[in-house]
């Protein structure tokens, strides 16, 4: 287990998280269930925003990436912690506005705006919009002049760096939906476009080169080439940018094939990209943006656990044991997507060594619903209670009603009591969209 200070084991041989006992918060809540501890989340928060306050003069802001885990208790905690925060869709915004977040720390991204989510930030106030192509800056133009204002925004840019992850999460290489490339001279043209349109106040660039990154030089690499691609227009359209969004990607623990990082760790992540810049800017002549960073995952990632029971447990003689739970890929479709590896315990039995290696499936009609395979436990009885560990981010926030499951309600923990932040689905739920034509009634 990754010894952090929001699990541990507690005298009765359960898995406490933010000083609940696993087992009462079953009982009390019913599996499967997502558990988020608040002190964490909030420590995580503070890491990224006191490292750009102490190392930076505070000229930044720290976006919470809403993609991660986006509810309304997130967005509260968010905003009283003083950060911003990230949002891809009318629906991420909305949830934002509905928990009475400033609507000028809050950024829009995403490379398909729909015209009706531009309007919606618009007529909110959004701080800044990144602009991901030709059609959105017209459209946006359009609907600013519509409404006689002046939008601030950026520009998403890709400096075609490789992070070292997996395929689909990689967001800054040459072949990505995202971004204007800074090599073929789109980014040129687009900065070219939106300077000329009156209604737009074009102030930076954002890129993002993709997520579950370790090593720090890519970050600094992605400094270097986007500082260089400021500098050059700067010296060809005299625009010198004043705001750098230079996304998030920070690793978090899932196995230990992974880096074991304390919050504190994560400074120096932040601390090497600022250093970049600090650097960069010196040589090139340029003055320093204001910094932003939209670290998600990192932030709410390792903050949460999933709870399941155990069902079913059938052996392959020879080749696998699988051992079924009360969830699937409906509340984690992670593994399905990525082959994502993980670690889980059983909760009820948390100071059991391991025996046994075993594939987690889930509930669904799909022989590639599985948690995990080869994860190490004891040997697992129905009825047990399974932790699987590093699901606060990207579990919830792509969760469906696949085969008409329930996506799992999802709870609060802080100082051992234990609150909703997302309540149970009901079968009524469910239904409640379906509609029966006049045809078959």
């Amino acid at each position: 287990m990754n010894e952090r200070e929001t699990l541990r084991v507690n005298e009765r041989g359960h898995l406490e998280i933010g000083g609940a006992d696993c087992v009462e918060l079953a009982k009390q809540f019913g599996t499967p269930l997502y558990v988020f501890d608040e002190a964490h989340i909030r420590t995580m928060m503070r890491v990224f925003r006191d490292t750009l306050e102490e190392e930076y003069d505070g000229n930044g802001l720290v976006l919470y990436a809403s993609k991660a885990f986006s509810c309304k208790a997130i967005y509260r905690i968010a905003a009283q912690e003083g950060i911003g925060v990230d949002v891809v869709s009318g629906g991420e915004l909305y949830t934002a506005l509905c928990a009475d977040f400033p609507a000028a720390r809050i950024c829009m991204h995403g490379n398909n705006k729909l015209p009706a989510e531009l309007a919606e930030a618009l007529e909110n106030g959004v701080g800044r919009i990144v602009i991901d192509s030709f059609l959105e800056a017209d459209r946006l133009e359009e609907e600013a002049a519509r409404r006689g204002v002046v939008q601030t925004v950026l520009i998403r840019i890709n400096p075609g760096v490789e992070a070292h992850t997996h395929a689909y999460v990689q967001t800054a290489t040459p072949d990505s939906k995202f971004g204007f490339s800074i090599y073929d001279g789109s980014a040129e043209e687009i900065t070219r476009a939106v300077l000329s349109k009156p209604h737009l106040r074009l102030v930076g660039y954002h890129c993002h080169i993709g997520s579950q990154i370790f090593e720090k030089q890519s970050f600094v690499l992605a400094v270097q080439k986007n500082l260089a691609f400021l500098a050059e227009m700067k010296k060809k359209l005299g625009f010198e940018a004043r705001e750098l969004n230079l996304g998030g990607g920070f690793g978090v623990w899932y196995t230990d094939a992974d880096p074991k990082l304390r919050p504190a760790d994560y400074r120096g992540y932040l601390s090497a990209l600022i250093a970049a810049v600090k650097k960069g800017c010196a040589e090139l002549g340029l003055n320093l943006p204001f910094l932003m960073l939209e670290p998600g995952r990192s932030i709410v990632g390792e903050a949460g656990i999933t709870l399941y029971t155990v069902g079913a447990i059938k052996e392959i003689r020879g080749l696998r044991k699988y051992v079924a739970v009360d969830g699937g890929m409906f509340d984690d479709p992670r593994y399905c997507l990525y082959q994502s590896k993980y670690t889980a315990i059983l909760a009820n039995r948390a100071d059991e060594a391991p025996t046994e290696r075993v594939s987690v499936a889930g509930k669904c009609c799909e022989s590639g619903d599985l948690i995990g395979v080869d994860m190490n436990l004891p040997s697992a009885r129905a009825g047990d209670l399974l932790a699987v560990f590093t699901t606060g981010a990207y579990n919830y926030s792509m969760a469906s009603n696949y085969n008409r499951n329930l996506i799992p309600p999802a709870v609060l923990v802080k100082e051992g009591k234990a609150d909703y932040i997302v309540a149970p689905q009901s079968y009524e739920d469910l239904v409640r969209n379906d509609v029966l034509p006049k045809s078959l009634r």
